[in-house]
């Protein structure tokens, strides 16, 4: 009995983001970038100078642009005796567990988190952020809106490339990696009908049959236009079943020309000010509760264009979160 109040409490109290507890009557809201540097990948440089090139670079600035306070960022490091732990892979699971910490002490602080991230493997660290954010130790359910033109539903049984950034979704929803997630702070792992996939039109054969067999909910590109139907419907359905919901964008959703530095980029992505429509329209609902963005391509960005394009949707993201308020 006392499960099944705490369950209805949760629906009812913890519902409504926590991230905007102190939003409503509060005479500033307040925003706290939380950077990873972490890579994780195999074959390449273990600290990214994205997350840092992207906060001088404008997305710090979007929060008084937006009518908010911005609080002081946080940068993840690891202690000298992590730093020392072998193995990339290792060394990121310790990256995301102070990621998921300064993510949860940021949303209980009444502030809204935006999560600028190396590369994807950091999703684990930003839903156990949001997972453990709550009053006590009850785990919150989190959604999850996928925002990528890449799946990252491999397992290592499916991959063909090897490369941990194609699997992080799997490993949030179980089916893999189990000593990585946990040390990521993410536990449990998210049911299959926590997810929302958008944008997605590129996935490796067995991956597209995980996908099948999971039921995952796929919305594509065409869906980042009035009267936004499919976004409705989805944020409807996770609003439905979770407490939280945190949105995470791999910028090769992009159309390529936004993104012509990025390595992996696919034809068919929608434009930053589309997809920024869509994040303010996901936004307004209120248990969307942290934004994270990966992935941007720093080493090659002509004329700062993918620098203008991810500033484009933390303001799409900010009108949403300032609309709900």
């Amino acid at each position: 009995m006392r499960r099944i109040l705490l369950l209805l409490c949760g629906a009812l109290i913890l519902g409504p983001a926590i991230a905007r507890a102190q939003f409503d009557g509060a005479p500033s809201m307040k925003v706290a970038i939380v950077k990873n540097a972490y890579s994780g990948n195999r074959g390449e440089p273990e600290l990214s100078k994205g997350p840092d090139a992207l906060e001088t670079g404008g997305i710090a600035g979007m929060a008084s642009k937006a009518g908010f306070e911005l609080a002081a960022s946080r940068a993840v490091q690891l202690t000298p005796e992590e730093d020392r732990a072998y193995g990339a892979w290792n060394r990121m699971g310790l990256a995301n567990g102070h990621l998921g910490r300064a993510v949860a002490a940021v949303l209980r602080n009444g502030e809204f988190p935006i999560g600028l991230l190396a590369n994807c493997n950091s999703l684990l660290g930003m839903l156990a952020g949001l997972q453990h954010s709550g009053p006590d130790t009850q785990p919150l359910r989190v959604g999850l809106v996928w925002i990528d033109a890449h799946a990252d539903f491999n397992t290592p049984e499916t991959t063909l490339s090897g490369m941990l950034g194609g699997m992080p979704v799997a490993v949030a929803t179980g089916l893999c990696l189990t000593r990585f997630r946990l040390q990521s702070g993410l536990d449990p792992a998210l049911p299959f009908a926590y997810v929302t996939m958008l944008g997605i039109r590129d996935a490796d054969p067995l991956e597209r049959e995980l996908i099948d067999r999971h039921r995952i909910e796929l919305v594509p590109a065409e869906a980042l236009r009035p009267p936004f139907s499919g976004i409705h419907a989805q944020m409807k359905r996770l609003s439905g079943w979770t407490d939280l919901i945190y949105v995470h964008i791999d910028m090769d959703v992009l159309d390529p020309g936004e993104v012509s530095g990025h390595p992996l980029t696919v034809r068919g992505g929608p434009s930053s000010q589309e997809l920024a429509s869509g994040l303010e329209v996901m936004f307004q609902y209120r248990k969307a509760a942290a934004l994270g963005i990966a992935s941007y391509p720093f080493q090659s960005d002509p004329g700062g264009k993918s620098l203008k394009a991810a500033c484009n949707l933390v303001e799409g993201c900010l009108r949403g979160v300032k609309a709900s308020r």
